[in-house]
C-alpha cells in the first residue's frame, strides 16, 4: 500500500475485502479444500465422516467450510485441532483423527513427505474453492495490465501447465519428493477463461 513492494507472489486469496485496498492479477491457481484419509479407511465422501474425528489446523477455516457444505447436513463429527499442518497430519497418521480437512496442496504435500505416502489418499467432494492470485498495488492500471497479459500469454502458450507439471507432478530435488496433485478442473477453467473474480464470485456457483 505504501509502495515498498510492487508485487506479492504467494498464496493469497483474492476476495472482495482485500480488493478494497489492493488489486489482483488474473487468477493463477484455484485452491480446493479437500479431505485426506488413510487409504484403508473406507471413507470416500463427506457423508462418511459421520461419527468420525476430523482434524484441522488451528486458525484455519476448513472445518467451518465443511460444516457449511450442503452434503455435510446431518453429518456429525468431532473436531481436533493441530497447532500447525504437520501436527494435524500427525493426528491422521497416528489414528487420533480419521480425516484431515485442509487445502488440497497442503494435504498432498504432507502425504508426499510422509513415511508411506501410499497409506493415504485425498477423497470426497470439493468442500470449497479459493482463487489464488498475485497481489498488486491498487489503481496502477498499467502494471496490472502487464501482469495480466503475462499470465494470459503463459496460460495460452502452455507455460503455466508446464510449470504446474514440474512442481506438482514431477519429483522435486533434492529429496525427489513428488506432490502428485493433479490440476483441478477449477484451475483449468481459470486458465481457459482468464479472470480476476474474487472468492465471492466463485462461491455463487
Amino acid at each position: 500500500q505504501n509502495g515498498t513492494v510492487d508485487i506479492e507472489c504467494g498464496s493469497t486469496t483474492n476476495n472482495a475485502t482485500r480488493q478494497k485496498d489492493v488489486s489482483f492479477a488474473l487468477t493463477t491457481y484455484v485452491e480446493e479444500v479437500r479431505i485426506a484419509v488413510k487409504a484403508n479407511s473406507g471413507i470416500n465422501s463427506l457423508a462418511q465422516l459421520n461419527g468420525k474425528t476430523v482434524a484441522t489446523t488451528t486458525g484455519t477455516t476448513s472445518v467451518q467450510l465443511l460444516r457449511k457444505h450442503e452434503r455435510a447436513t446431518n453429518v456429525n463429527f468431532n473436531e481436533v485441532f493441530g497447532k500447525d499442518h504437520a501436527d494435524s497430519f500427525l493426528m491422521l497418521e497416528s489414528g487420533r483423527a480419521d480425516a484431515f480437512v485442509m487445502d488440497g496442496q497442503i494435504l498432498a504435500g504432507n502425504i508426499a513427505t510422509s513415511k508411506n505416502p501410499a497409506d493415504f489418499k485425498i477423497v470426497g467432494e470439493t468442500i470449497s474453492v479459493e482463487p489464488i492470485a498475485i497481489m498488486l498495488r491498487k489503481d496502477d492500471a498499467a502494471f496490472k495490465k502487464l501482469a495480466d497479459d503475462t499470465i494470459r500469454d503463459m496460460a495460452k502458450s502452455g507455460e503455466l501447465q508446464k510449470l504446474y507439471d514440474k512442481w506438482f507432478m514431477q519429483p522435486i530435488p533434492p529429496k525427489n519428493t513428488k506432490v502428485g496433485l493433479p490440476l483441478s478442473e477449477a484451475t483449468k477453467a481459470a486458465w481457459a477463461n482468464p479472470n480476476d473474480k474474487p472468492l465471492e464470485e466463485y462461491l455463487k456457483k
